[in-house]
């Protein structure tokens, strides 16, 4: 086998791992829901708690949360870090930061990417410790 043609060998099978990567990706990926929406967000500070009652047609939880003014954070490649919550920012010295649960379980994805459905309940409660 002559070097171009292992070349062309290599590349085709870099593509084809890329389509599997592509493929499971969009075959795992949380499902949205278009139209409206009703959610309820609790929101646990250091001294307080409050629930929030949103109507949304946002397919995501991010930008329905800033939409209401509920988070503020800093965007990275992963998406929004949450450092403010209902106006409480989070003091990092103090290892301080806001924890994102569906139902009191753990969310695997970043708010910006948490699809969200009707009825749905999320809480951001302040966490501390790393």
């Amino acid at each position: 086998m002559n070097k171009r043609t292992k070349t062309i060998l290599s590349l085709v099978a870099l593509v084809a791992v890329v389509a599997v990567f592509v493929g499971v990706y969009l075959a795992t990926r949380p499902e949205t829901v278009a139209g409206e929406k009703h959610i309820t967000v609790e929101l646990v500070g250091k001294d307080s708690a409050r629930t929030v009652e949103l109507d949304t047609d946002e397919e995501y939880l991010g930008p329905a949360l800033q939409s209401e003014g509920l988070i503020d954070g800093t965007q990275s490649e992963f998406g929004l870090y949450i450092t403010t919550v209902d106006g409480y920012t989070a003091d990092e010295s103090a290892q301080e930061w806001w924890c994102l649960t569906k139902g009191g379980q753990s969310v695997n994805t970043g708010v910006d990417s948490t699809p969200i459905a009707d009825g749905d309940a999320f809480e951001l409660t302040l966490t501390t410790g790393w």
